[in-house]
C-alpha cells in the first residue's frame, strides 16, 4: 500500500490592483522557471487562470488548482497584494499553505518595477492571523525567483506532514500495559489534529491472527524474511508465525483504513502476548515500518505518531526507542574520549528490544528477547531483531499530549556514534550536544515518557515548522539549549 503522502504546490501569483499586474506575472513565470531548473516540476502547478486581485479571482484560482489536482498552496506576493483576496484563498483552500514574497530585481528600475512586497507580507501576515488561518512562512520570506524556489522546496516535507496528519488513522491493539502509564496519553488532541483512531483489544487481534493460520500467503512471506536476514536468521522455525502475523496486520489495514489514506498502528506487546501468540512481535514491526507504515509498541499512541511525521518529513525509515542508559564510563574513555567533541553527559543508549529496520542496523540477528525471557520460557520470546543502529546523523523528536491534554515536543540534533554497543537489542550510542541538561530540564521537566523517535538525518527545521503549524505553542517545543543559555527551571548557580 502507498501509505506516503505526496504534495502537489499550487503556485497563485497575486497582485494589489494599483500596481502593475505585470510585475507578478513575470516573477510567477520566472519562480517557476526556477523551480523546474533545480527541482522536480511534478511538485508545483502554475496557476495560470488570473492574478488574484479581487475576490472573483480568488475564486477562480481557488477552483482551478483544486482542479489540477494541488493539495498545498503557495501564495506568491508578486507585489504587495491584495490583504483580503489573497487570505480569503488561504482560508477557503483546505490544505497546507505558505506565503512567500518577491524581492526587487535591480537598482535600475525602482519606479514602476518596484512590488512593496516586503510591505504586502506584513499585511498578509496580520489579516491571516484576523481571519485565524494558519499558514506557513519561511525564516525569510521575501527573495528573487531562486530563493523563492528553494522555499517552496524547504515547504514540501512540512506540507507532506500537514497533508499526511488530515488523512491519518492510527490502529491500536490493547490498553497500556501495566507499569506503563507514561505511555498513556488522552486522545482529544488526536482529534484537534485530525487524526482519526481506532482503539481495539488484544482478543480482537488473536482472533484475526489465529484466522490466518495456513494462509497460503506464508510461504512467500517467510522466503522474504530469509532473504533479509541472510546469515542473521538464528531462529528460522519462528518465521511461519511472524509472516502469519504479518499478513494479519496488512490485511486489518486493509480491512479498517476506512476513508483514511494513511494508518500507523501500535500494539501491546507484553505480559500476555508471547505465550498466547508464541513469539514477539518485534521483527514484525520493524518490517512493516520499513514498508511505510509505522509500527510503535506498548501502545505508544503518540509514539507512532511521532513517527509518522518523521516518516514524512524525512522521506525515510524511522524508528521508535527507549532513551535508555548511559555510556559507561570505560566505555566513554576508550572509545569516544579524544576522538569524538561529546562529554559523558553528552552520551546515552537508545534501545529497543528490536523493531528498527534491518536497513537502518551495522548487522542484524534474529534472536529472543533476553529481558522476556528471565520470566519466560526462551521459545516464546523469539521474534526481535538485534544489531547495532548504523552510525549517522540523526534528529530525536517526539510529539506528545500531555496529561492535561495540551501539545508538546521536542527536538534535538545529534548522531549515532560508530561505537560498539557490546549490549542486545537494537541499539545504538547516541550523542546529543548538552543532552545531560536536555534530558533534565526538557525531557523530565516536559514529563516525557521514555519513548522517543528517531528520525536519520538532521530534519529539526521541518520538524519545528510541522509543529508550528499543527498547533503546538513555540514555547511547549523543547529543544538542546547550547552551553551557556539556560533553561527557565535550570539552576543558575549549576
Amino acid at each position: 500500500m502507498n501509505n506516503m503522502p505526496e504534495v502537489k504546490v499550487g503556485i497563485v501569483a497575486v497582485s494589489r490592483d494599483c500596481f502593475p499586474e505585470s510585475l507578478s506575472v513575470n516573477r510567477r513565470k520566472a519562480l517557476v522557471e526556477a523551480y523546474t531548473n533545480k527541482y522536480d516540476a511534478k511538485d508545483i502547478y502554475e496557476c495560470p487562470i488570473c492574478i488574484v486581485e479581487s475576490e472573483i479571482h480568488m475564486v477562480q484560482a481557488l477552483e482551478d488548482i483544486k482542479k489540477a489536482g494541488c493539495n498545498a498552496l503557495c501564495v506568491y506576493l508578486g507585489n504587495f497584494g491584495p490583504e483580503i483576496s489573497e487570505t480569503l484563498l488561504a482560508k477557503h483552500f483546505d490544505g497546507p499553505k505558505m506565503f512567500i514574497a518577491a524581492a526587487e530585481e535591480t537598482q535600475d528600475n525602482l519606479c514602476q518595477g518596484r512590488g512593496d512586497a516586503y510591505c504586502g507580507m506584513l499585511n498578509a501576515s496580520y489579516n491571516l492571523q484576523l481571519r485565524n488561518v494558519k499558514a506557513y512562512i519561511p525564516e525569510y520570506p521575501v527573495g528573487d525567483a531562486e530563493d523563492c524556489a528553494d522555499m517552496i522546496h524547504e515547504f514540501l516535507p512540512i506540507a507532506r506532514a500537514v497533508e499526511g496528519l488530515s488523512n491519518l488513522k492510527i490502529i491500536s491493539f490493547g490498553p497500556r500495559p501495566t507499569n506503563f502509564l507514561a505511555c498513556n496519553a488522552p486522545i482529544k488532541q488526536l482529534y484537534n489534529l485530525g487524526v482519526e483512531i481506532e482503539e481495539n483489544s488484544e482478543l480482537d487481534l488473536f482472533e484475526a491472527f489465529n484466522k490466518h493460520e495456513g494462509d497460503e500467503r506464508i510461504p512467500e512471506i517467510v522466503k522474504e524474511m530469509e532473504e533479509e536476514l541472510g546469515a542473521g536468521n538464528k531462529k528460522p522455525e519462528v518465521l511461519p508465525k511472524l509472516a502469519q502475523y504479518e499478513l494479519t496486520l496488512k490485511d486489518w489495514v486493509r480491512d479498517h483504513r476506512g476513508y483514511r489514506k494513511y494508518v500507523t498502528l501500535t500494539g501491546k506487546c507484553w505480559p500476555a502476548f508471547q505465550t498466547q501468540f508464541g513469539f514477539v512481535p518485534c521483527y514484525v514491526n520493524s518490517r512493516l515500518t520499513a514498508q511505510g507504515i509505522p509500527v510503535s509498541c506498548e501502545v505508544d499512541i503518540y509514539g507512532t505518531l511521532s513517527e509518522f511525521i518523521g516518516q514524512v518529513v524525512s522521506n525515510d525509515v524511522v524508528t521508535l526507542l527507549d532513551i535508555n542508559n548511559s555510556v559507561p564510563k570505560d566505555m566513554y574513555k576508550e572509545s569516544i574520549e579524544g576522538k569524538y567533541n561529546y562529554t559523558l553527559k553528552d552520551t546515552f543508549m537508545g534501545f529497543h528490544c528490536g523493531n528498527t529496520a534491518s536497513s537502518k542496523l551495522s548487522f542484524c540477528e534474529m534472536k529472543y528477547q533476553m529481558i522476556m525471557a528471565r520470566s519466560l520460557p526462551i521459545e516464546v520470546t523469539n521474534g526481535t531483531l538485534e544489531g547495532d543502529i548504523k552510525p549517522g546523523d540523526i534528529t530525536f523528536y517526539r510529539l506528545q499530549s500531555t496529561a492535561d491534554n495540551k501539545l508538546r515536543a521536542y527536538i534535538a540534533h545529534g548522531e549515532v556514534l560508530p561505537v560498539a554497543t557490546r549490549s542486545f537489542g537494537a541499539i545504538g550510542v547516541f550523542a546529543i550536544p548538552e543532552m545531560g541538561r536536555f534530558y533534565r530540564h526538557v525531557l523530565i521537566e516536559g514529563g516525557y515518557p521514555h519513548h522517543g523517535a528517531v528520525a536519520f538525518g538532521h530534519h529539526g527545521k521541518a520538524l519545528f515548522e510541522v509543529f508550528k503549524y499543527i498547533g503546538v505553542p513555540v514555547d511547549e517545543i523543547g529543544y538542546n539549549q547550547p552551553a551557556g543559555v539556560r533553561y527557565p527551571t535550570e539552576n543558575p548557580w549549576g
